[in-house]
């Protein structure tokens, strides 16, 4: 599967990257609107920013599939995770913005869609469970840290401005509140700001995967793009959307995600009080 990268670590910690693959099948592409709009959602450069996690021992889980054609944070059977809000589908139809990435007549079929999850999401929830098993085998906790951004300011979606760092818990039901407390600490440093389980509370992995009583414990983190990135913030067009990634600029946001994983290490080795 060379659409799926697994790099193991033997810390009780795995990093997960779901949004920021560009591949998009070559059959697949015709269909599209344009190739600029269907890569407009990715986490831009957010594998980049997190480039420090394998030696710290982590195990990272990585899809090259762009969230277009499948979107595996969200739930398989195409329930909403946030009922009666605006959202994009298992395999989106349109962009955060509202709209249509697919050509008219040209939107995926059941059919398609099941063929999607078969090649592509179960697999990659697969290989996460299968890496928590192993881990679990060593430690007697394991933390799963589930890696995005988004633009700071997209209306259809939410109002006003993203705060910069956006921790999911599923209101505290995916991980210890010790947990989350030492990431929302981490994440409190001036002049950036932070919630927990505010607009975002955590996707199909994080939901999935958390389960504390059994000694896994899930987080989000949803970074608004203005944490680490140039970004225009208003409407974007293909002319400055993605801007270009600059190690310098991305520092200080960087600094702080060190931070955070850090502390979910600590937590998952016992270096942190567990209540």
């Amino acid at each position: 599967m060379n659409w799926l990268t697994l790099r193991r670590g033997e810390a009780p910690l795995i990093v997960s990257f779901p949004h920021t693959g560009l591949q998009i099948q070559e059959g697949l592409a015709s269909r599209l609107v344009s190739a600029w709009r269907a890569r407009k959602d990715t986490d831009w450069y957010v594998d980049r920013l997190y480039d420090f996690v394998h030696e710290l021992g982590a195990t990272i889980v990585h899809t090259a599939i762009s969230r277009t054609v499948i979107d595996v944070n969200r739930d398989a059977t195409g329930r909403s995770l946030y009922p009666g809000r605006p959202t994009t589908e298992l395999c989106p139809t349109t962009t955060f913005d509202g709209e249509p990435l697919y050509k008219a007549g040209e939107a995926p079929t059941p059919d398609e869609i099941a063929a999607r999850k078969t090649e592509f999401f179960r697999p990659y929830h697969a290989v996460i469970a299968q890496e928590i098993g192993r881990l679990r085998q060593r430690h007697a906790r394991v933390v799963v840290f589930d890696c995005h951004a988004i633009r700071s300011k997209i209306p259809r979606l939410f109002e006003g401005e993203l705060p910069h760092f956006n921790i999911g818990t599923n209101a505290g039901e995916s991980c210890s509140g010790r947990l989350a407390d030492a990431v929302a600490t981490a994440c409190s440093q001036k002049p950036y700001s932070s919630v927990v389980d505010g607009r975002f509370k955590g996707g199909t992995i994080t939901r999935t995967f958390g389960e504390p009583a059994a000694g896994v414990h899930a987080i989000q983190m949803e970074l608004a793009c203005r944490s680490y990135l140039r970004e225009p913030l208003g409407a974007v067009d293909d002319r400055q959307w993605p801007p270009p990634y600059e190690a310098q600029f991305a520092a200080p946001a960087q600094a702080i995600l060190r931070q955070c994983i850090q502390a979910c290490l600590d937590f998952a080795s016992g270096r942190l009080h567990i209540d």
